[in-house]
């Protein structure tokens, strides 16, 4: 007979909008082993699985801490009760919670402050400054009375002639009817329990023990600060992402680049700072998509996306919201497992903005190949290609915008405004300098061909893997590389001489330099701050425990594009001090770039 071996989570800790697939182990009745489902639909030997889950509430009204979700609030937050924060965010675990997080905490007074209250000294009065008296806080233990009606579940229940009570002054809401559940808002703070059962096909009966499991309380899914779009032409505002995401005008887009952090290599021996359930990747995807949609960009560069992910995940959700996506995927030489993790560059583009005229595919161990056979002796092909095949690509997508650039319709009537996008992750290793110069030498000739046949706006996305002031930097940036530059000295192959060649003709200019530009403005002065003053790029935009730098980059043509805002960059107080990514707010080790830019009216020829 058909039996329930095992049942477990891969997490216990639920997470509101993340869907919770238990693993569930069978025997059949031929003894082997499964954990393939056992519909109704589809009975075995006469027999089905049954699956229940629960929300149990107590009579004891239960807040989450809004900094560690996994452990119950001690205090409140007054002001931000006041202030109509919303009130998850205003409960913590203790007094050091609070103090430790208070830098990051009144960030979010300020902004309701100058949002909805016009009267400074009462906001003053109110929030004050954070001390060692924990001003600003009320430091109780939690009554039902200071819990907020949102984090008691008062609603109706799914299957309100399933509710049971039990002895224990316990309440269970019967929520669900199949093997996976997505929490909701209405089970935060309140345990989750799962039912398996065998059942008689015929009689409908169990026919079998009842195997159960309890999750830990729900928790809110931890959402970090907003980011917002600073203008770079000296405005002293900050532009924010309007509800329709349009923050442009019609003659001007914007472009996201984002290393996502491929769930193959989000393991918690390389994060282990993370929690697992923030590192989990039922948790990140939702997390991460948030994040995406958020932005509302009009084109999307992303890197680490597995082939699994971008099509079982990525696509169709990003589909849902006007995105036409294009991938590429690694090549596979390097590769001996699975081929479905196997991690690439997927480029998306809203199709009420831009059409899809042309993609090229860019495989950089086809251009080791090449260029062994060319340069290379024959004794030295094998160590010259052991060194240079590193599977890495690039995705190169040429677009056809669908809005007129304002000013350059009346000069170049009926023409077409064209784009290209090249969407790129360099090789990682740090002592593989020559390879990574050439990479980006490579993709930088092949763009250069597609601006030789047409003219044409140009943006290089990507994560890069190189530093400031790095050679690969240097070539993007400022067109060639010194043959002085330190990296030159790695060169084992002779692949990068004479170093006269390492140039291109391509205006290219990164776009957060555009941050220096000369202009007044509170939010340019901060994000100044935030700037290698050295090489006007952000001081970092990846951040872990073992490195933090800047590796990301979006260049774009400065002789037919302009930079109009960028989205804002994150510093220490942004992250909370000590914190390195991923983290429960930010489900990658890399930050998203975003750049507003708008197409320059040429003269017609």
């Amino acid at each position: 007979m058909l039996s329930v071996l095992r049942v477990h989570l891969p997490s216990d800790i639920p997470i509101v909008g993340c869907e919770l697939t238990p693993y569930v182990l069978l025997r059949r009745p031929d003894k082997t082993v499964t954990t393939d489902d056992v519909p109704e639909s589809a009975p075995l030997d006469g027999h089905f699985l049954r699956y229940k889950w629960y929300r149990i509430q107590s009579d004891k009204k239960v807040a989450l801490c809004s900094i560690h979700p996994s452990e119950q609030a001690t205090l409140q937050c007054l002001g931000c009760v006041k202030a109509k924060i919303p009130v998850a965010k205003s409960y913590h675990c203790s007094p050091k919670c609070f103090s430790d997080a208070w830098q990051h905490h009144r960030v979010l007074h300020d902004r309701a402050a100058s949002a909805v209250n016009e009267n400074g000294n009462e906001e003053e009065e109110l929030f004050g400054r954070f001390n060692s008296s924990s001003s600003g806080s009320l430091n109780t233990s939690l009554s039902s009375s200071a819990s907020s009606p949102s984090l008691t579940n008062g609603s109706a229940p799914l299957y309100p002639a399933a509710v049971t009570r039990s002895s224990g002054g316990e309440t269970w809401f019967e929520v669900g009817r199949s093997k996976t559940y997505t929490p909701t808002a209405d089970d935060i703070g309140h345990v989750l329990k799962f039912e398996c059962v065998v059942v008689d096909a015929e009689t409908k009966g169990p026919a079998g023990h009842v195997n159960t499991i309890l999750t830990s309380r729900v928790i809110p899914a931890p959402c970090p600060s907003p980011r917002h779009l600073v203008p770079v032409n000296g405005a002293d505002v900050m532009g924010h992402l309007e509800i329709d995401g349009r923050i442009s005008s019609s003659g001007t887009f914007t472009v996201l680049s984002y290393n996502i952090l491929s769930d193959t290599y989000a393991t918690s021996e390389s994060y282990s700072y993370c929690p697992s359930w923030a590192l989990s990747w039922p948790y990140r995807r939702q997390n991460l998509l948030r994040e995406i949609v958020g932005y509302r960009a009009d084109i999307v560069c992303l890197q680490e996306v597995q082939s699994d992910h971008f099509d079982e995940f990525f696509a169709p959700e990003l589909d849902k919201h006007g995105y036409q996506a294009l991938y590429k995927r690694k090549t596979n030489e390097v590769y001996n497992g699975n081929p479905l993790i196997i991690d690439g560059c997927a480029t998306f583009f809203r199709r009420d903005r831009f059409s899809h005229v042309k993609k090229y595919e860019v495989e950089f161990n086809k251009a080791a190949q090449s260029l062994t056979d060319a340069m290379i002796p024959s004794t030295q092909k094998k160590t010259a290609l052991s060194r240079l095949v590193k599977d890495n690509v690039a995705l190169i997508v040429v677009l056809e915008a669908k809005f007129t650039n304002q000013g350059g319709a009346a000069d170049n009537p009926g023409k077409r405004q064209l784009l290209c996008v090249a969407n790129t992750h360099v090789n990682v290793h740090q002592d593989l300098k020559d390879v990574k110069l050439w990479q980006v030498h490579t993709l930088l000739k092949g763009l250069e061909k597609i601006a030789a046949s047409a003219d044409i706006p140009m943006l290089v996305c990507g994560d890069f893997n190189s530093v400031p002031g790095s050679a690969p930097h240097a070539l993007l940036a400022m067109g060639k590389v010194e043959p002085l530059h330190p990296d030159l000295a790695v060169d084992p192959l002779n692949i990068l001489r004479p170093h006269s060649k390492l140039i291109h003709q391509l205006p290219l200019v990164s776009a957060y330099s555009s941050f220096a530009r000369p202009g007044v403005g509170l939010g340019l002065d901060q994000q100044r701050r935030r700037l290698d003053p050295s090489a006007n790029e952000p001081l970092f935009t990846n951040c872990t425990r073992d490195f933090i730098g800047t590796l990301d980059y979006i260049f774009y043509t400065a002789d037919s594009l302009t930079v109009e805002s960028l989205l804002e960059l994150l510093d220490e107080e942004s992250l909370r001090k000590d914190t390195a990514l991923p983290s429960p707010e930010w489900s990658s080790d890399h930050i998203a770039l975003l750049a507003e830019f708008r197409c320059k009216s040429r003269p017609r020829r």
